[in-house]
């Protein structure tokens, strides 16, 4: 016993992908089942519980007219523009400012949230896009942090105002949440969750179950094994419970005897 004991202490546990996978095979209508009620689940609460949001998204164009297109100095500094009206854009002037035009039950921080700045790659466009449950007010958001800014920028830096090259637009399709994408990924939850159960099932049954697993664990050489059959093992069970039966009739048949 104490050199079996020894022998499962020194050895390192070995993964078997073949047994890990024959696991998961015999339990591939756990896994479909999962997936299933996951995606469900899943879907359902996207579609039901989460409020749609909507995105209106206006354009400003960042190059103003004291700037040329002459040398690369300029380009540089409409570059570095942009990326100081992305700032300014967010600051809380301007979001107060905006906040009381429109009678907003909003605080500054957020409304920010709301807001997404883009600036395309080598352009002087700056993307403004504002989220919000109400498609109208989306739109009417996005427009009054466009000239709010304009103006912001204008007055602060003393420079021509950036010039609008698109408003926003009342959106006809939500934006967020996606129910198909979020039903994929409550299935994936659910699948990756039933896997990784079986998978520990497998890695923490240490008993020994086949011949391997003696060769294996108990380092001895299986000589003959004997398979069960499902019929033999019926009839053991009849015959035992008709001994078990026989026996006691007898018993109450020796406890009569004895009364008499």
């Amino acid at each position: 016993m104490m050199e079996t004991k020894k022998v499962y202490e020194n050895e390192e546990v070995e993964i078997d992908l073949l047994e890990l996978l024959a696991a998961l095979k015999r339990r591939i209508w756990l896994i479909l089942l999962a997936a299933v009620i996951g995606g469900g689940i899943a879907g359902a609460f996207s579609k039901f519980v989460l409020t749609p949001q909507y995105t209106s998204t206006a354009m400003m164009y960042i190059l103003s007219k004291e700037t040329t297109l002459t040398s690369l100095a300029d380009l540089q500094i409409g570059s570095q523009l942009t990326k100081d009206y992305e700032v300014i854009v967010k600051s809380r002037p301007i979001l107060e400012d905006v906040i009381q035009s429109l009678g907003l039950n909003l605080t500054h921080e957020e409304l920010e949230e709301k807001i997404t700045l883009e600036n395309p790659t080598d352009t002087r466009i700056l993307s403004i896009s504002v989220e919000d449950p109400d498609p109208v007010m989306a739109k009417t958001i996005v427009d009054e942090i466009a000239n709010a800014s304009s103006e912001y920028i204008g007055d602060i830096m003393e420079m021509v105002p950036p010039k609008m090259i698109e408003d926003g637009e009342v959106p006809q399709k939500k934006s967020s949440p996606s129910n198909g994408r979020n039903a994929v990924l409550g299935a994936l939850i659910a699948v990756m969750l039933v896997c990784g159960s079986i998978v520990l099932q497998v890695l923490l049954n240490d008993t020994v179950q086949t011949e391997e697993d003696v060769a294996k664990y108990l380092e001895l050489t299986v000589l003959a094994s004997v398979p069960e059959r499902v019929g033999e093992v019926a009839e053991v069970k009849e015959v035992m419970a008709g001994n078990v039966s026989t026996e006691h009739g007898r018993s109450r048949k020796r406890k009569k005897g004895r009364k008499h």
